[in-house]
């Protein structure tokens, strides 16, 4: 079972599907921390296949600077975050 803050990125990352999205994008549009967004994305979905970070870079005023990409995977994509998993009591 997702946690409020996993559904919220999941949410988030399913709503830009498409776009070049950082964690920083996900944390101004949710309102969580970057590093909550990071520790979200790695623990929740990364190691589940759901999202992957994908090496990029940006051009800044200083030059080119190395950032990832936040992106859906074809699983993630058909993953439902309501679906909730019951457990034998």
């Amino acid at each position: 079972m997702l946690s409020e803050n996993a559904k919220l990125v999941y949410e988030f990352v399913k709503a830009n599907d498409g776009k070049d999205i950082t964690a920083a994008d996900i944390a101004e549009g949710t309102g969580l921390g970057v590093r909550q967004v990071n520790g979200v994305v790695t623990s929740a979905f990364c190691k589940k296949g759901l999202m992957e970070r994908i090496p990029a870079e940006i051009e800044t005023e200083e030059g080119h600077k190395p950032i990832k990409l936040i992106k859906l995977t074809d699983a993630g994509r058909a993953f439902d975050p309501n679906a909730v998993e019951e457990k034998a009591e």
